[in-house]
């Protein structure tokens, strides 16, 4: 028995938790994966065959599964519980799908990546994107692949000013990539290695001053502030705000409220006979 659970959806990707409790040595009937997918163990093993290729899968062995391609499973060892990401657009299929071997190698790097990845959920226009990247990078590295190089730094003004400019379709990294003509990876890679910080944190930086503006400026509904700044909600804006700056935005807004009201009281006092 196979049940799913979708923990991150985005129109480029989904991500579920994955549990099966199938106890059996034989093969299933094939399976075909509507997009190109990437597995990984996070408990028990399994037999797959894929490519004309078995394999064992279990916390140091994932897999990749090509969009149309047919796989069997078996489960002689019991159950296992597995992160399954399946690529849904075309922007981030291309690299999956040009690979021979479906057997990826986990180390700690690859594996840290994974835990980081199911923690991105709250941004997944952007954090989660950048979050999958990285994964797919270590994921893919050993497999034979054209890597993009940094480019060129023109690339990078182009989005800073798409993100700057509250650019329509640019909501995403994906949607962003597109709009500059490039793709997601080449556009993640070059922005890191030209600003020095993930777009993500780069967006975020701008959407936080923007949120330093409006509470100095008196704004009291932290709700509709996250909203209209394009955070996930309030709890969102709050975890970033307090990452970046050390405060929550009520403390922040406090603080802000303090300091604009001192002059005020000072002019008071001097004005009293």
């Amino acid at each position: 028995m196979r049940t799913e659970r979708p923990l991150i959806q985005s129109p480029h990707f989904v991500i579920r938790a994955v549990e099966c409790t199938d106890d059996h040595g034989g093969w299933s009937a094939p399976e075909t994966a509507s997009g190109a997918q990437i597995v990984l163990v996070r408990r028990g093993r399994f037999r797959l065959d894929a490519q004309g290729r078995e394999l064992t899968v279990e916390p140091t062995t994932g897999y990749l599964h090509r969009s149309g391609e047919e796989v069997r499973f078996a489960h002689p060892a019991g159950g296992d519980v597995c992160t399954s990401i399946t690529l849904t657009g075309d922007a981030l299929t291309e690299e999956v799908d040009a690979v021979r071997s479906p057997a990826v190698r986990v180390d700690a790097r690859l594996e840290l990546a994974h835990r980081l990845l199911l923690r991105s959920g709250a941004d997944p226009g952007y954090a989660a994107v950048e979050s999958l990247l990285d994964l797919l990078l270590l994921a893919l590295r050993e497999q034979p692949r054209e890597v993009s190089p940094p480019g060129r730094r023109e690339l990078a003004d182009r989005a800073r000013e798409a993100i700057l400019a509250d650019e329509p379709g640019c909501a995403t990294l994906v949607a962003l990539a597109r709009r500059l003509g490039t793709s997601p990876s080449h556009l993640s890679h070059t922005f890191r290695h030209h600003v020095g910080m993930p777009l993500s944190r780069y967006r975020n930086r701008v959407r936080l001053s923007r949120a330093l503006t409006r509470l100095d400026q008196g704004e009291t509904d932290l709700a509709a502030l996250a909203a209209g700044l394009g955070f996930s909600d309030q709890a969102h804006l709050t975890r970033v705000m307090r990452g970046e700056v050390g405060h929550t935005p009520g403390r922040v807004r406090a603080l802000l409220g303090a300091t604009s009201t001192k002059p005020q009281r000072r002019q008071a006092a001097a004005t009293r006979p």
